[in-house]
């Protein structure tokens, strides 16, 4: 008896079990941790790829932009019998998605996979072009060619498997045309 009542009263090894719940804590902080910068990284990558699509967007119509240079605007706009009208392009912005992400098209969404594993979803762009008015009186004071884009980003989280939602964020981006010369 007296045997048994001094392994119990022996101190040694009693940190174990506290070092591993340490250990274990750690690994799951550093797992957060990476699962969120994941998660920040293919935003940036998406918000950079659709700015970049955007900003082509702007470029290809310069061919139409009416260059004010000399009045300090421009806009997009070309010649019509005797006045002149609005000429926007808004191209093809998922197009160039999909080419420089790799992405497909499907049931509503532009798709990218990561092997089987779906590694993002794009869906909802919405893009607005905002055009420079044509001879305005104070054109210090006018907005120039503007192109804003919106689009829903939804990346499933792999952390903790299927018990937490995806992650899902609307991405601003915009464009402005300014001529150089």
């Amino acid at each position: 008896m007296t045997k048994i009542y001094g392994i119990i009263r022996n101190k040694k090894g009693s940190s174990f079990p506290l070092i591993v719940a340490i250990a274990l804590a750690l690994v799951i902080i550093v797992c957060g941790i990476s699962e969120y910068m994941r998660l920040m990284i293919i935003a940036s990558g998406v918000r950079d790829a659709v700015q970049s699509a955007i900003i082509s967007t702007v470029n290809d119509n310069y061919d139409d932009v009416y260059h004010g240079v000399r009045e300090g605007y421009s806009g997009g706009y070309k010649p019509s019998s005797s006045s002149w009208s609005a000429s926007i392009d808004y191209g093809d912005i998922y197009g160039r998605l999909d080419q420089t992400l790799g992405l497909r098209p499907e049931s509503g969404y532009h798709v990218k996979y990561a092997g089987e594993a779906v590694e993002f979803k794009l869906s909802g762009l919405s893009v607005d072009v905002t055009n420079a008015p044509l001879a305005p009186s104070d054109p210090g004071s006018v907005q120039s060619f503007l192109a804003d884009a919106v689009v829903q980003l939804e990346v499933p989280v792999s952390f903790g498997g299927k018990s937490l939602p995806p992650m899902r964020i609307k991405l601003k981006v915009q464009a402005k045309y300014m001529p150089l010369f």
